[in-house]
């Protein structure tokens, strides 16, 4: 009877799940969907692809795609060697690094592609503190260049999730395969790599929709060497006279039949590599001993890491935001405080606008989190096909490009019918960030949710607990990592927010990053900088509280 009203439980919770997931992303998707095949006399299902042909957009097409193969390429080889680092030897202790390696995830995707351009370009810094680099800057920008931005600015999401991955994994199995003459290499390859690919098929599939779908760094860097994908050709049938919605819908269609077909294929292999990793039997970690010339190689590595991810962009904008004549260029006698002086006078548009953006991100991640937490429950292992469908309509907001999302949300919400007057408030920013960010929190949670043994559940009811009980004592302190990690990265993201913020903000209302596209558009480079520095700076700093937190909690 227990087990019965359990199941009772569980497919109400299902349901409910996917009713509130069909409101906050299916409907919006449809009425972009049926933009794109119906052209107000007729349905035409083959439009899209059409589209795509007729157009001469297939190039395009394929442009995206590469490009989000290369990034996962590239985001792995920065993030595994990374997540080892941190979860097998005593670098591990080092957690204010976490937020460090968060930085570049912080920093809007335009600002950070401005500031290698700013960087690397004819006459730009590098070339004014090293002349002879000029031989090498114009290598630089090229597909090798982008890929590299975009790989450098994405690696954080990836490492979070293989670390938290290897945490869970213990060191037991690999020290099993060591009793037995198993080398490092093959207890890696045959241990540790079948029980990390679940998680970093889901890692690697959220990187790829995020590469696709992402507009800041493709509008600056590949506009500049002439490299056009999915998301600015939208932007550009969205934005531009003659405006071409039927057009701009149709190429997301395809980029989500596309991206459909990646998330069924990662399912597959999660199904496949899915094991239980942690029991009522306990685990612990295994450290590594490093000896001196495997330390020098990860102090080289790490340092690389931090130099060209934070260092390099970050060099650059500091720069800029202090410039009091960009003509100057750097010199000592050129550079000012005023415009953060500017940018932090109490009452001003400028703090206005920034604790606007802190506001509505700590409310956006908060709901995201518990949302998602909900979800990822209701999934749990995609077993049923309610629990598939409710993971797939989770994942759909990180398949389409942000503007086109975005769209849908307020033809959705600004319809005659809606009983809800959400449109042009508050709410419906704070609504929006939580839907584009929603897949973030869920998946951190089920990565964490996929590894726990039915059977710590199972002692639980053996020995008289109930739901609630076992919840609030097994369930909820082991999902709590995912569910930090899942806060952190939507409310770094929120912030930094810019697709969504330009279209959904009330008219007198403005977030750091809407301030600092106004002034890159008003020419006024200095004081998008500061503002960039100022907004990044503040989150890192909650961020670090939030860490710190953490790590005392665990005492």
């Amino acid at each position: 009877m227990h087990n019965i009203n359990r199941i009772s439980y569980q497919k109400l919770g299902i349901a409910l799940a996917l009713l509130i997931l069909a409101m906050l992303v299916v409907v919006p998707l449809f009425f972009i969907f049926m933009t794109s095949v119906y052209s107000g006399q007729e349905l035409d299902m083959m439009a899209p692809l059409r589209v795509i042909m007729e157009n001469e957009l297939s190039q395009v097409f394929w442009n995206s795609i590469w490009l989000g193969i290369c990034v996962v390429v590239g985001t792995t080889l920065l993030a595994l060697p990374l997540a080892w680092i941190f979860a097998r030897t005593d670098w591990a202790r080092h957690t204010w690094l976490d937020v460090v390696f968060m930085i570049p995830f912080m920093t809007p995707p335009y600002i950070g592609s401005m500031g290698w351009i700013l960087f690397m370009q004819k006459n730009g810094y590098i070339e004014q503190l090293i002349p002879s680099s000029s031989i090498v800057t114009p290598v630089f920008f090229s597909m090798f260049g982008m890929v590299a931005i975009m790989s450098l600015h994405l690696f954080p999401f990836l490492y979070l999730i293989l670390r938290n991955a290897l945490v869970q994994i213990g060191g037991s199995k690999e020290e099993a395969a060591s009793v037995h003459g198993g080398s490092f290499l093959y207890s890696f390859r045959r241990v540790v790599m079948p029980l990390l690919l679940s998680s970093y098929a889901m890692g690697a599939l959220l990187v790829f929709v995020k590469t696709i779908a992402e507009f800041g760094t493709p509008a600056t860097f590949g506009r500049k060497i002439g490299y056009y994908v999915l998301t600015s050709e939208i932007h550009k049938y969205i934005s531009s006279w003659p405006i071409d919605f039927g057009k701009a819908t149709s190429m997301a269609s395809i980029l989500l039949t596309a991206c459909l077909m990646i998330w069924y294929v990662q399912t597959l292999v999660s199904q496949r590599y899915t094991y239980s990793l942690i029991s009522g039997k306990g685990s612990r970690g295994r450290l590594y001993r490093l000896q001196v010339w495997q330390r020098l190689l990860v102090w080289v590595f790490v340092a690389g890491l931090l130099l060209f991810s934070v260092g390099v962009p970050y060099f650059s904008i500091i720069a800029a935001s202090l410039l009091k004549l960009r003509g100057v260029g750097l010199a000592w006698n050129n550079l000012t405080l005023q415009y953060y002086v500017d940018l932090l006078t109490w009452g001003s548009k400028s703090m206005q606008a920034l604790m606007n953006s802190l506001s509505l991100s700590l409310v956006a991640a908060t709901i995201s989190v518990l949302l998602g937490t909900y979800f990822a429950l209701m999934i749990s292992r995609s077993k049923t096909w309610p629990q598939r469908i409710t993971d797939l309509f989770s994942l759909l907001p990180n398949t389409v490009p942000g503007i086109v999302i975005v769209v849908g949300l307020i033809l959705l919400w600004n319809s005659p019918w809606m009983p809800i007057p959400l449109y042009n408030t508050y709410g419906m920013v704070v609504l929006t960030y939580v839907v584009f960010f929603l897949p973030y929190t869920v998946q951190y949670v089920k990565s964490n949710f996929a590894q726990l043994d039915e059977s710590l559940f199972q002692a639980g009811r053996v020995f008289g607990g109930s739901a609630t009980y076992i919840f609030r004592k097994i369930l909820l302190p082991l999902i709590i990592p995912g569910m930090l990690a899942g806060w952190m990265m939507t409310f770094t993201i929120s912030v930094r927010e810019l697709v969504a913020s330009l279209m959904i903000l009330p008219p007198s209302m403005e977030t750091s990053a809407t301030y600092i596209f106004s002034q890159f558009e008003q020419g006024k480079v200095s004081l998008g900088m500061a503002m960039a520095v100022i907004s990044v700076g503040l989150t890192t700093l909650m961020l670090l509280g939030i860490n710190k937190l953490s790590a005392k909690s665990k005492l």
